[in-house]
């Protein structure tokens, strides 16, 4: 940042002092709440936070240094302002896979290829993006997050976000972009999923029955999963296989 746009001292400080005031704005609203979903504490929470980020911005401008501390927000989201009572909703959902053991999913998509005889031209579980276009076009993906560990796939991080309409979308309307156009504040909630969030609270003492990806217990299932491996790479046994896992 160049001299001529850096904050003066005194905007600094004066950035300090709204910090000071808005502290004592919402110590007084806590001592006062009415309830749990008290909106004054609420008010006063968003404009301590903002007065904080506020002088922690121009702190780093004038002296390139930052605050010590961090107000959390509420999911990054604003402030719900949409209907009441809505007549639609959209739910949308993000999943973060990384593709751990490749040959465990191209085997799994074999056993599709072998059962279906509508599946893709042959070779298409070959590699992995065809491996995946079967699997995901042959189970939900519900299925495939409760049993992501057998389709040689890794979680990473999820998200869900239910966003309130007040009607229906025509059919065909959004299908050319699905993502577009999201209002946050249409959102009625949401469920995030993270390795960040377990390392905020992981002090390194977990129970000793787990392990270092805190499961406990699995070793059965794993030698279950590396049984339907071998299985699966079985070319006389996949369709047999197939049967009796559907």
């Amino acid at each position: 940042m160049s001299d001529a746009a850096q904050p003066t001292a005194a905007e600094v400080r004066a950035a300090a002092e709204a910090v000071k005031t808005a502290l004592d704005r919402h110590l007084a609203a806590v001592e006062r709440r009415s309830g749990e979903e008290d909106p004054a504490v609420y008010d006063a929470f968003n404009e301590l936070a903002a007065a904080a980020e506020a002088y922690d911005e121009l702190l780093y401008d004038r002296y390139d240094e930052v605050t010590p501390f961090e107000i959390p927000g509420e999911d990054t989201l604003p402030p719900y302002t949409g209907p009441e009572e809505p007549s639609a909703l959209s739910v949308l959902i993000r999943r973060d896979y990384a593709v751990a053991e490749p040959q465990r999913l191209m085997a799994q998509a074999r056993r599709v290829e072998a059962a279906d005889e509508d599946a893709p031209g042959a070779g298409a579980s070959g590699t992995v993006h065809g491996a995946l276009g079967l699997l995901f076009g042959e189970f939900e993906p519900d299925e495939i997050a409760s049993r992501h560990k057998e389709f040689g796939l890794e979680e990473g991080d999820s998200t869900l976000w239910v966003t309130a309409a007040d009607e229906s979308a025509e059919p065909g309307e959004w299908l050319e972009a699905p993502f577009e156009q999201v209002d946050p504040e249409r959102v009625v909630c949401r469920f995030d999923v993270s390795a960040v969030f377990d390392e905020e609270f992981d002090d390194g003492d977990d129970d000793e029955d787990e392990g270092e990806d805190g499961e406990a217990d699995l070793p059965d299932l794993d030698e279950d999963l590396d049984t339907d491996l071998d299985t699966d790479l079985d070319e006389d046994g996949e369709s047999a296989s197939l049967e009796a896992d559907r």
